[in-house]
């Protein structure tokens, strides 16, 4: 009797040894666990990181377009209010297809200030002010401000011109600088994109003005 119960005793330890050993990981099992686990966390990451990227550069383009929305409200106004220089030059004196100077009272103080709207070879559209001297000469050597309008303006990118000049009947002024006085209203086309080659894409913002003293400085 003791033996077959000393016998009993060592197959019930035999079998549980074994049955615990069927429940644990192998190191092969062990290895491949955290392997899957690694590859989900990078997933994981990758997908949360590419999503903050996504949601900063739909940010940072809202904010530049609400940014060139203000300059071009700013340009319409400032386009409006066109009028004789100090130095009874006439209102408009550059008129091109990225860069336009006129004279116009612009912070209302009865003194003309000439401006001129420049994107030049970069991206970024300027806003130059000159303030009239006390002999109501203009130099454009040094500028009273420069204000910037717009850093990322693709306009060149797209070949599309900022600035399109029309007479008065509506028709496109072929050449604005040497037809000056025929132009009577102007457009301006802004085409917006941080990063031309990202979703989700070029952004044109329009705008135009009819120059109230225009047709007395005839």
């Amino acid at each position: 009797m003791n033996f077959r119960t000393s016998h009993f005793n060592m197959n019930t330890v035999f079998f549980s040894k074994k049955q615990n050993a069927q429940h644990g990981f192998t190191l092969i099992e062990a290895v491949m666990v955290v392997a899957l686990n690694t590859v989900l966390l990078f997933v994981i990451t990758n997908t949360i990181t590419q999503m903050y990227k996504n949601h900063g550069y739909t940010f940072e383009q809202s904010n530049e377009i609400e940014v060139a929305r203000k300059g071009l409200g700013t340009w319409v106004r400032d386009a409006r209010e066109m009028t004789t220089g100090a130095n009874g030059a006439f209102a408009l004196v550059r008129a091109g297809t990225s860069t336009i100077g006129f004279y116009s009272d612009i912070d209302k103080d009865n003194s003309i200030e000439y401006i001129e709207y420049v994107l030049g070879t970069s991206t970024t559209l300027r806003k130059f002010t000159y303030n009239p001297t006390a002999s109501s000469t203009y130099s454009t050597t040094t500028p009273s401000s420069i204000e910037v309008m717009s850093e990322y303006v693709q306009n060149g990118r797209q070949n599309v011109v900022i600035f399109r000049y029309y007479d008065s009947n509506g028709s496109l002024v072929a050449s604005p600088q040497a037809m000056i006085s025929d132009i009577s209203y102007i457009t301006m086309n802004l085409i917006v994109n941080i990063d031309p080659v990202r979703s989700p894409g070029e952004f044109m913002l329009q705008g135009s003005a009819a120059p109230r003293n225009l047709k007395t400085n005839l």
